[in-house]
């Protein structure tokens, strides 16, 4: 089954109506430029209200894996999702995990890019991707933000140009895709890059921050029902 997110929750009200639709993972936004974001008391309270069953994801954009893990543990958070501005040469490192195995406050990441940044003709990509298998990184999120704006955009990447980078990836790594997914649209997005998950924040709103039930409810049935329409 294809994993899926709802992202940029604020409230316990939108946190309940994805979970009762059937989500698989809820995102808290912890960046202070965006409109969704939620300070860790809010959020702690939100997810203390929550089944186990929900994976409770922290976003963080410019933070350190040990800081946000902190953040993490402290609003008891499964997961941390750390987007990272690529440079082949630096992104790896500064998002290597062996720090916070010493320390002992590794969360399960998912680390996030901007799939733009990753297409093309670079074929070091595959090789330094496939070395996250060998660590904590297993699974890593495409989007189409920007550097001004690392996610929320509401537009979509290009999903048939980017098909050679999922395939590439597809073979170390788990891959969700984000970016201008709504309703509408999201099972087209998963025909053409059979993701290992999905992520939506902007395509389920009413306004920023505000999630429109009737959107949520239709975004998982659309997924759902596209998979068993495939099997």
């Amino acid at each position: 089954m294809t994993w899926i997110k709802i992202c940029g929750t604020t409230n316990l009200e939108d946190a309940l109506t994805a979970v009762d639709a059937g989500a698989d993972a809820l995102g808290f936004i912890f960046y202070a430029k965006s409109p969704r974001n939620v300070d860790p008391e809010t959020v702690r309270e939100i997810v203390a209200k929550l089944p186990d069953m929900i994976e409770k994801v922290g976003v963080f954009v410019g933070t350190s894996m040990l800081d946000a893990s902190d953040i993490a543990d402290r609003c008891r958070l499964d997961m941390v999702q750390l987007y990272v501005p690529f440079s082949i040469e630096t992104s790896l490192r500064e998002a290597s995990p062996l720090g916070a195995i010493a320390s002992g406050q590794l969360k399960k990441t998912l680390l996030a890019f901007s799939a733009p940044d990753l297409m093309g003709d670079n074929p070091r990509i595959n090789v330094e991707f496939s070395s996250f298998t060998k660590t904590a990184f297993n699974t890593i999120l495409l989007d189409s933000g920007t550097s001004q704006q690392p996610g929320g955009t509401g537009r979509p990447f290009d999903w048939k140009a980017a098909v050679p980078l999922l395939e590439s990836m597809r073979q170390n790594l788990n891959v969700v895709i984000a970016g201008g997914l709504n309703p509408s649209n999201v099972t087209e997005a998963i025909r053409i890059l059979n993701p290992w998950g999905v992520d939506v924040v902007s395509g389920v709103e009413s306004s920023p921050g505000k999630k429109d039930p009737e959107k949520v409810r239709a975004f998982i049935s659309a997924v759902r029902k596209f998979e068993k329409s495939t099997q």
